[in-house]
């Protein structure tokens, strides 16, 4: 599966500046503060991490599935081909993959403009 070496810096600085060192986990992502420093970040740590973020944010509501269906929908504004997302996403129907992603309606239009303008510039009768 291909990677973003942006994800590689990101984790790079992670590992050098904010992972415990002295942990005896082979778990790349560890509980940074409180008693469990250094043991492995489980789904309900993480589900905290993330509630806590929501309100310094001031979001009502947000959770990892909704972390997964904006990923997934900015690849595709950003390009990535439906079949691609569907892959990355795991779905069996090309049909899941639609519903799943929320496309603006500024990258909607976008897309049917640039459509248009392809249209526009064959020539007369389609030759």
């Amino acid at each position: 599966m291909p990677i973003s070496p942006r994800f590689f810096a990101s984790l790079a600085r992670y590992l050098d500046m904010e992972r415990p060192a002295d942990s005896g986990s082979d778990r790349v992502f560890l509980v940074l503060k409180g008693p469990n420093r250094g043991h492995p970040l489980s789904s309900s740590g993480l589900d905290e991490i993330i509630r806590g973020s929501r309100q310094r944010a001031g979001i009502d509501h947000l959770t990892c599935h909704q972390l997964r269906h904006t990923c997934l929908t900015r690849l595709r504004e950003a390009g990535m081909a439906l079949e691609a997302v569907q892959a990355q996403a795991g779905h069996r129907s090309i049909e899941s993959t639609r519903v799943y992603l929320h496309l603006s309606a500024g990258w909607l239009a976008t897309e049917y403009a640039t459509a248009m303008a392809a249209i526009d510039a064959e020539p007369a009768g389609g030759q």
